[in-house]
C-alpha cells in the first residue's frame, strides 16, 4: 500500500476551490496556511488583468502550477470554431504572463452534435493552437470529463480518448490532466494511466459524494466519498508523475462556509486520504 503523504510540499489548491475569494484574498490565505502552490482560474484573473495578477502571484511567493481553463473547441459554425481557437490563444498568453507552465483544456461539446464530430473538432482545435502554445512555452493538458458531461461540456470522457488525442497530435507540448473525480469509475483506468507515462501533466483530487446532489457543484472533500484516491495516486506515480497534487472542489456547500476553515479541512484530508 502506498504510504500517506507526510507533508504539504506537493499540495496545490485551485482558486475555484475557494471560489468566494478574490485572487488577492486567495493568495494571502494560501500563503498564511503554508500551502505552497496555486492553480488559477481565468475568472479570478479577469478583475486584475494578467500582468497585475502575475505581480500579485510573484509577490505572494506561491508557485503557480497551471491556468484553468481553455478548450471548448466544438461549434456548429466555422466562425465560432475560429473564435474558440482565438480565445484559447488568449488563454495561452495569460498562462505565459502569470508564469503558469500549463493550460488545462476542458475540450467542449455541443448539444445535438454527434460525439464523433465533436471529437474531430477538438483534435483540429488543439492542433490549431499547439504552435502558439509551443511558442509561448505553455503545455496543454487535455482533461477528460465524466460521461455525464458528454452532451454539453466535453466529448472527451475517458483517459483512453485523451491518450488517443495525445498520440494523434504527437507534440511534447500536449499531454493529459488526470482528475480522479472524472475518471475513478473507469475499469481501464490503471492501464490507461500506465499508457500515458511521461504525458501526465497534472493530477487533480477531490471525492465523489453518494448521493450526488448536483452534477457540477457537489464534489466532496477527500475521504468523504467513494474514490480510491490514494490508489489512483499510486498509479500516476508508477507512471512517472511526482508533481503537484491539486485540490479542485466545486461545492456550493463548501463555498458557503468559512473559507479559512475550509483550507484547514483540505490540509487535514490531504494527509489522511491522499
Amino acid at each position: 500500500m502506498l504510504e500517506p503523504l507526510k507533508d504539504y510540499s506537493r499540495l496545490c489548491v485551485h482558486t475555484m476551490t475557494t471560489k468566494p475569494w478574490t485572487l488577492e484574498e486567495a493568495l494571502a490565505a494560501y500563503a498564511e496556511a503554508a500551502i505552497p502552490a496555486i492553480t488559477v482560474w481565468r475568472q479570478h484573473i479577469e478583475p486584475y488583468g494578467a500582468k497585475k495578477a502575475a505581480k500579485l502571484i510573484q509577490d505572494s511567493g506561491l508557485k503557480v502550477i497551471s491556468l484553468c481553463r481553455g478548450g471548448f473547441f466544438p461549434a456548429t459554425g466555422g466562425h465560432d470554431r475560429e473564435k474558440a481557437r482565438t480565445e484559447n490563444r488568449r488563454a495561452i498568453d495569460e498562462a505565459a504572463t502569470i508564469g503558469a507552465p500549463l493550460l488545462v483544456l476542458v475540450c467542449g461539446a455541443v448539444p445535438g452534435m454527434d460525439l464523433a464530430t465533436a471529437r474531430q473538432q477538438i483534435l483540429d482545435g488543439i492542433a490549431a493552437v499547439e504552435p502558439h502554445a509551443k511558442a509561448c512555452g505553455v503545455r496543454l493538458g487535455i482533461e477528460p470529463l465524466h460521461p455525464m458531461y458528454a452532451s454539453d461540456r466535453s466529448a472527451i470522457n475517458t483517459l483512453e480518448q485523451a491518450n488517443n488525442l495525445v498520440i494523434a497530435l504527437d507534440s511534447e507540448w500536449v499531454g493529459v490532466t488526470v482528475d480522479v473525480y472524472h475518471l475513478w469509475w473507469d475499469s481501464y483506468l490503471r492501464a490507461e494511466i500506465a499508457r500515458c507515462r511521461g504525458k501526465i501533466f497534472s493530477f487533480h483530487v477531490c471525492d465523489w459524494r453518494t448521493p450526488t446532489r448536483d452534477l457540477l457543484n457537489d464534489r466532496g472533500m477527500m475521504g468523504e466519498g467513494c474514490i480510491p484516491i490514494r490508489e489512483i495516486r499510486s498509479w500516476v506515480e508508477q507512471a512517472g508523475f511526482n508533481g503537484p497534487i491539486e485540490v479542485e472542489i466545486f461545492s456550493d456547500e463548501f463555498w458557503a462556509q468559512d473559507q479559512k476553515r475550509l483550507l484547514n479541512r483540505i490540509k487535514s484530508a490531504y494527509l489522511r486520504h491522499v
